[in-house]
């Protein structure tokens, strides 16, 4: 049995609400708990949680479970009489949103307060009961926005034959609705869909080091969904160490991450972000990480522990359409897929980083040594660390480094630079990108102690190529 004592010592709070007697304003009480999370409406307490008790229980059982009964819909309360108080439990309610005469409540820390039309509005996309994917797009004209090769382009990343009435089409697939442009549709059938949301773009960064301080380069991708998707996973790829493996005759280019998993990792992100918030989707790359990041928290109804065992949508109709384009691999396996392919590939497991406001998926970048890797036991696969491109400033560079470790005038003095400016741009900074130098201080990039050193990497780039003249 529940003691008493105890439930009334938490005093008032978000879950719990004293009531001295009667019903009066009971069905707005539990009409807000209900929209919550359960709660429990102790009749019988003093504000100050003074025990005062009831008379003619069933009587008052009785209209509790009538109120109970006249809300919109109906829930199902449990009633316990114990040392002459009722509690009123409110289980959580799976039919949300709730109303009692008419009007909606909410839980306001230790108060029930009846919701505003635009706190209505936001609770219902809140609950996922209204998807903002599926409502019309104002901004959207079906004769001008749809001109040019716009459509035509979207046929062909879905896969709509030619022959098909492009009007028609859009209205089988449900993106556009009562004569308007869905959201959705907006969003994959632009060249700019900035034009239709202001924060539906991607960001990509590449940073020096592991922290913020410093960009070394950054892209931005603001076409249609599905092309957002497709440049920015090419732009992450671009910056990844790729290894080369060689077995007998043959050669194949491996990524130091799995593309399969930073794929769904990104589509993911487009696919369940809320496209309400003024964020948009970033994409970080550090020197140990790569963080895929997604505004909005996780959809109603899923929790981080649910992650990997249920699929909620919060964009249904987008991520229906970017299934039928071959974005998504399988419905409801992104999260375990992730992990299924990082074990394969002999990565860290991506880890999730959940609160609020952002979904951050961190991929850790393996370490190098010596510039090669020999991969597991079974496959006896020896992998080597190369550049695709490397300039004659960084080829420089890599020989005045050779041997030791430097400060900046060190090096522009080996270099023969005087210009500061011009040696970061073209000297410095593309070398600590590809990662073939690496400072000795990260966390302190402007230390006035500073010196600059090459990585494994670097160091099998100069034996490679051999030092060039001077």
């Amino acid at each position: 049995m529940k003691n008493l004592n105890d439930i009334i010592a938490l005093g008032e709070g978000f879950t719990t609400e004293f009531k001295r007697s009667g019903t009066s304003h009971l069905g707005r009480e539990l009409c807000a708990f209900a929209n919550a999370t359960g709660g429990t409406v102790l009749i019988g307490i003093a504000d100050d949680g003074t025990i005062i008790g009831i008379s003619d229980s069933n009587r008052l059982k009785s209209e509790i479970q009538t109120i109970a009964r006249s809300i919109d819909p109906p829930i199902i309360i449990d009633v316990e009489e114990i040392e002459g108080v009722l509690l009123v439990t409110v289980p959580p309610q799976n039919s949300k949103p709730y109303s009692h005469a008419g009007k909606f409540y909410f839980r306001d820390g230790a108060s029930s307060q009846q919701m505003t039309r635009d706190e209505i509005r936001e609770y219902f996309f809140k609950e996922g009961l209204i998807r903002f994917d599926e409502m019309p797009c104002d901004r959207f004209d079906l004769e001008s926005d749809l001109a040019g090769n716009i459509y035509q382009e979207f046929a062909r990343q879905a896969g709509i034959p030619e022959r098909l009435d492009a009007r028609q089409t859009l209205e089988n697939l449900h993106l556009i609705r009562d004569g308007k442009m869905t959201n959705a549709g907006a969003w994959l059938l632009t060249d700019d869909i900035r034009k239709y949301n202001s924060s539906a773009h991607i960001s990509c960064a590449l940073f020096l080091g592991y922290t913020k301080t410093r960009i070394l380069d950054r892209k931005d991708f603001a076409g249609n969904v599905y092309n957002n998707y497709q440049d920015s996973i090419t732009w992450v790829l671009s910056k990844l160490n790729t290894e080369f493996i060689i077995e007998t005759m043959t050669r194949e280019e491996r990524p130091e991450l799995p593309e399969a998993a930073l794929r769904e990792a990104i589509v993911n992100a487009l696919a369940h972000r809320d496209y309400r918030s003024s964020a948009n989707v970033q994409i970080y790359i550090f020197e140990d990480r790569v963080e895929i990041v997604s505004p909005g928290g996780l959809p109603a109804g899923m929790t981080p522990e649910l992650l990997g065992v249920k699929s909620i949508p919060r964009n249904p109709l987008l991520f229906g359409m970017l299934y039928r384009m071959n974005a998504v691999e399988q419905v409801g396996s992104g999260v375990r897929r992730i992990r299924e392919i990082c074990r394969d590939y002999h990565v860290a497991e991506a880890e999730y980083e959940i609160n609020e406001h952002w979904v951050t998926l961190s991929f850790q970048r393996p370490k190098l040594k010596d510039g090669m890797r020999i991969e597991d036991d079974a496959s006896q696969q020896v992998t080597q660390q190369v550049t695709q491109q490397v300039t004659q400033q960084v080829d420089k560079l890599l020989a005045a480094c050779k041997g030791g470790e430097f400060s900046r005038s060190e090096l522009m003095k080996n270099v023969d630079m005087k210009d500061r400016v011009s040696f970061s741009k073209n000297y410095l900074v593309p070398a600590l990108a590809e990662r073939f130098i690496e400072m000795t201080q990260p966390d302190a990039p402007r230390s006035p102690t500073q010196k600059y050193r090459l990585t494994e990497k670097g160091k099998a780039v100069l034996d490679r190529k051999g030092e060039p003249e001077s």
